[in-house]
């Protein structure tokens, strides 16, 4: 089933009620003193039709539609960068614009579906927290603007005409630069010197993995390495995914970046501690979550920059008239802990370059 989430606030003269519908139910809480008439004649109102009531009381207020993978912990992390972003820029929630919420409940295929009945309440402008969402979304609509947080080949997608002047309705925030794979590459080579084997998880189902892979595949040709992929649909895949690239003799891993594989980071730290094979990240969260290195964008920073754009154009911006923008800082992240526990001593050079190191 579909995550639909919708919060709402009603002023009303006389006295002030909220009205919360999520999902379950609507509760509505009110002063028990102080009601004028008209306090009296609008909750009347909205025995008879709450929909209409709601529906004038909230039309001047632009609809923001969030789409996402699944409700967990980095939904709400990113969220909230997203809403402080907003606060930072004069824009609050329930006075400035309302929230509307989709999810394809973790289930990849169910995005177009979640994406269509987002459009259908036709909001001002939906937040694609990443590639994939955006696709879903793009999709259901040429219309309505669409930012993109974590976008990725936005030309190669063909989402955009250009990073510097997009043209169409979708823009954001694009963290995969180029080349970034093949340095995760050389990272897992010290990590492990001398691999010649290097096992790649490869989730099959993300359109940004796909250049990961080849460039990934291109740069092991290059240094006579063999790149060792195991194709992931789900979060179900990733053990099976560890127990057969152990079984081929692999040294050392590289996680590809996608939505469905940085959610299931505390599986694939716990596969890999299992397997004893070091894994290189290109998210910090992996490593936050038990995994040994990441070297990549910090996601944090992207969604709270994404509230620049819906700030933008709730303003009058149009989407095409906003920039790709890349984040020009890489972080290296290591967890000594875990290194600890698979025997693996990491380099002081590698240690010096660190962004941070969690002991």
């Amino acid at each position: 089933m579909l995550d639909v989430r919708r919060r709402q606030f009603i002023t009303l003269l006389g006295g002030a009620a909220r009205v919360a519908d999520r999902g379950a139910g609507t509760a509505v809480g009110m002063p028990m003193i102080g009601l004028r008439r008209e306090f009296i004649g609008l909750l009347a109102a909205i025995a008879i039709s709450p929909q209409a009531v709601l529906a004038q009381t909230t039309k001047k207020r632009p609809l923001v539609g969030w789409l996402y993978y699944s409700r967990n912990d980095l939904t709400d992390r990113y969220l909230g960068l997203v809403l402080d972003g907003m606060r930072e820029l004069g824009d609050i929630e329930g006075r400035d614009f309302e929230m509307v919420y989709t999810s394809a409940d973790g289930h990849v295929e169910r995005l177009p579906k979640a994406a269509e009945e987002l459009v259908q309440l036709n909001p001002d402008i939906i937040i694609a927290s990443a590639t994939i969402h955006a696709v879903a979304a793009k999709k259901a609509t040429d219309t309505i603007p669409i930012v993109v947080p974590v976008l990725a080949d936005p030309i190669g997608l063909g989402f955009v005409a250009s990073e510097a002047r997009p043209g169409g309705n979708v823009t954001g925030i694009a963290p995969y630069v180029k080349g970034l794979p093949s340095k995760q590459l050389e990272l897992a080579r010290e990590v492990v010197p001398g691999a010649t084997r290097i096992g790649l998880v490869d989730d099959v189902n993300d359109p940004k993995a796909h250049p990961q892979r080849r460039e990934i595949e291109a740069a092991g040709k290059e240094l006579d390495i063999k790149i060792v992929p195991a194709e992931v649909r789900t979060a179900g895949d990733i053990k099976s995914a560890y127990e057969a690239l152990a079984a081929g003799g692999v040294e050392v891993v590289i996680v590809e970046q996608s939505s469905m594989l940085i959610i299931s980071r505390k599986q694939i730290a716990e596969a890999a501690a299992a397997k004893k094979l070091p894994t290189v990240y290109g998210y910090r969260e992996h490593v936050e979550a038990g995994g040994l290195i990441s070297y990549g964008v910090n996601l944090d920073s992207c969604f709270h920059r994404a509230a620049y754009y819906v700030d933008k154009i709730l303003k009058g911006t149009k989407p095409g008239d906003l920039p790709v923008e890349f984040p020009t800082r890489i972080e290296l992240v290591i967890n000594l802990k875990t290194a600890r526990a698979l025997g693996l001593e990491v380099p002081p050079t590698l240690l010096a370059r660190a962004d941070e190191v969690i002991e």
